[in-house]
């Protein structure tokens, strides 16, 4: 039997819905999205930087042409950096802490609850608590990227510059418009995803039981890009907005004066500034992450995600 036969057939060593089930699924978290995030970077620089200033580009082609003449690839990954380690702490805490309240939403507190609305409230609340480690690093990111020259050529830089100027809160001041990108993001991903997986067996005909676990993987992966093309339309908006007060807020104005005047200058049309490559984007994010998830926890011998 081959090594991935193996992998597939493997029964599982962690008893499920323990401590250490839920910390595996965090690990499992962090591999699926650290690295996937990070391998895009060049699509999130660009993107970005559209979004502050849709004149920078004539488009994403021109705009990596332009940075790879100038700074070649480490130009092209700029802000790979604060995307690793931010993306690597936000994938653990969104897959760890989900698999936690989902358990406890739906097996312990509301086991009669529409499944639809536990998976809803489990990923909101895992995002809301994800979003606390994430926060600090996609405000240097953002920063990075977005100001040329650049505000700091590497994490490190720019947490000292962010810190010695404004303190710790200055690493905070995008919270509230991350809660607001990334909550109702997460929740479209894993409610849709879920759903979809769902959708998918009932058209296939069989039960998931019926399906080996390169089979299900193969669910997992489709039904990933279809959640992460809904949730990139859902949550653009607010990405947007996270990116211009990242780079164009000013000292000491509020979060509420700083939006207002943000979407006084771009107006509705500049909230979807960048959204096809966007949908590109997290498209192939959503579903690589899911693919690579659901086939760690495979490799576990744990349940694939849905289709319960």
């Amino acid at each position: 039997m081959s090594t991935i036969e193996n992998a597939f057939s493997s029964k599982p060593k962690i008893e499920l819905y323990s401590g250490k089930y839920f910390a595996a699924c965090g690990l499992g978290g962090i591999i699926a999205c650290g690295p996937t995030h990070t391998a895009v970077t060049p699509l999130d620089l660009v993107k970005t930087r559209r979004q502050v200033d849709n004149k920078l580009y004539k488009s994403n082609i021109d705009g990596w042409s332009k940075i790879y003449r100038a700074e070649g690839v480490r130009g092209v990954f700029f802000g790979w950096s604060p995307t690793f380690v931010g993306y690597c702490a936000q994938g653990g805490g969104k897959y760890g802490f989900y698999e936690v309240f989902k358990y406890t939403y739906g097996e312990k507190m509301f086991p009669n609850a529409n499944k639809t609305v536990i998976f809803l409230g489990a990923s909101a609340t895992a995002e809301f608590l994800a979003d606390i480690a994430l926060c600090p690093f996609e405000a240097i990111k953002v920063r990075m990227q977005t100001t040329l020259p650049p505000f700091a050529s590497t994490l490190r830089e720019g947490m000292r510059k962010v810190v010695a100027t404004e303190g710790i809160g200055g690493l905070y001041k995008g919270l509230y418009p991350l809660w607001a990108r990334q909550i109702p993001y997460t929740m479209c991903k894993f409610a849709t995803f879920e759903t979809t997986v769902d959708k998918i067996y009932q058209y296939l005909g069989k039960p998931k039981s019926s399906y080996n676990g390169l089979q299900q993987t193969g669910v997992s992966f489709l039904a990933g890009y279809i959640a992460g093309i809904a949730c990139a339309v859902i949550s653009h908006p607010a990405d947007v907005m996270v990116s211009k007060l990242n780079s164009d807020r000013k000292a000491g104005e509020g979060a509420g004066k700083a939006i207002g005047r943000i979407y006084s200058n771009i107006g509705f049309p500049g909230l979807w500034s960048g959204l096809p490559i966007r949908i590109v984007m997290l498209g192939t994010l959503t579903a690589f992450q899911w693919l690579i998830y659901d086939s760690f926890k495979v490799a576990m011998g744990f349940p694939t995600t849905g289709g319960h």
